[in-house]
């Protein structure tokens, strides 16, 4: 029986939890990623390779992949936010304004709808500004933008019958000293996400299979 294909595109906290992603999940999906992993390693402030970046790359992105003939997957894992709420500390002024932002997702979906995976939405993990916005960081976040972002992305999400794992409130939730810098998580935290994000497939896909056996769609 042939496994199912999983195709990742994510900011740099999907590079992190990565590794311990395709481990966990390699009996239940054949995965792979958006290309690119040492050159997004470079700087993960700077998104490039396998750093997805915000909802404008993505859409560039997917509609690259389009013209070059599709994605090899059955289901898309999906992220796109960080990157999104950066802001500007002299003129407040967002990467991509929560307009945009919303556009940006209604397109996405559309595309890789019309390439033919299903599409699951991973939502945004959190920010701590007081951990975030210290000298030395050129760009600001902040808590609030990340919330109203994801509540964008979810009330969008849900419209469009789209599943949504809930990885902000997993990760929030783990408690305190989460932040290995102003963003990126600590190991063991990478590993946690990883495991919540395979329990959560594994749990659709086993009721995705019951269905199928009573007869279901």
């Amino acid at each position: 029986m042939r496994l199912p294909r999983l195709y990742l595109i994510g900011d740099s906290i999907s590079i992190h939890y990565w590794p311990y992603l395709k481990k966990y999940l390699h009996r239940i999906f054949v995965c792979s990623r958006k290309e690119g992993e040492e050159e997004a390693l470079l700087n993960l402030d700077n998104p490039q390779g396998a750093n997805g970046g915000d909802s404008s790359m993505v859409l560039a992105f997917l509609k690259a992949k389009q013209a070059a003939g599709g994605l090899d997957a059955d289901v898309v894992l999906l992220n796109c936010g960080l990157h999104d709420i950066k802001t500007n500390p002299k003129t407040g002024a967002r990467q991509v304004p929560i307009e945009r932002y919303r556009l940006n997702l209604r397109r996405i979906v559309r595309l890789v709808r019309q390439m033919g995976p299903e599409l699951v939405w991973v939502n945004t993990t959190p920010c701590d500004e007081a951990v975030h916005n210290r000298p030395g960081i050129s760009f600001h976040r902040f808590s609030a933008d990340c919330d109203s972002y994801n509540a964008a992305a979810d009330k969008i999400m849900a419209s469009l019958g789209v599943e949504i794992v809930d990885l902000h409130r997993f990760t929030r939730n783990l408690g305190q000293d989460l932040y290995c810098d102003h963003v990126h998580f600590r190991e063991p935290v990478r590993e946690k996400q990883a495991a919540y994000i395979t329990g959560w497939l594994a749990n659709r896909k086993e009721c995705r299979g019951r269905r199928l056996k009573k007869g279901g769609v």
